[in-house]
């Protein structure tokens, strides 16, 4: 758990500090700590939180990174028509901004379809 405490810390510190991005950021490292340890409902509460920040200071490459992260923990539960919607909006976001992770989230879809 020193991972889970460490993130947690860091988003006290955030939040003291004003800090939006940083904040997403370590809800969303929060949320990945979860997910490796098994807690994918956690794991899913700290990926929403962050995805919601993300869209309102407009961080379009931590949108994508929530929203491709949700996905997997959707389809960790089984719920593979959730994932693939996560991911179809993860991959417009990461085209739109040319991002290298377009390619990962184009494989997960491409899984999820075969």
């Amino acid at each position: 758990l020193g991972g889970i405490e460490h993130y947690e810390q860091a988003l006290v510190i955030s939040r003291e500090i004003g800090d939006r991005r940083g904040e997403s950021t370590d809800l969303g490292n929060l949320g990945t700590a979860y997910y490796s340890l098994g807690d994918v409902r956690r794991a899913i509460e700290n990926y929403e939180q962050a995805l919601v920040i993300s869209r309102a200071i407009g961080d379009r490459r931590g949108e994508g990174h929530h929203l491709g992260n949700l996905g997997l923990a959707y389809e960790n539960l089984g719920d593979v028509q959730e994932a693939v919607r996560l991911w179809q909006q993860a991959m417009a976001i990461f085209e739109a901004i040319e991002s290298p992770h377009a390619a990962t989230v184009a494989g997960w879809l491409q899984q999820a379809s075969s």
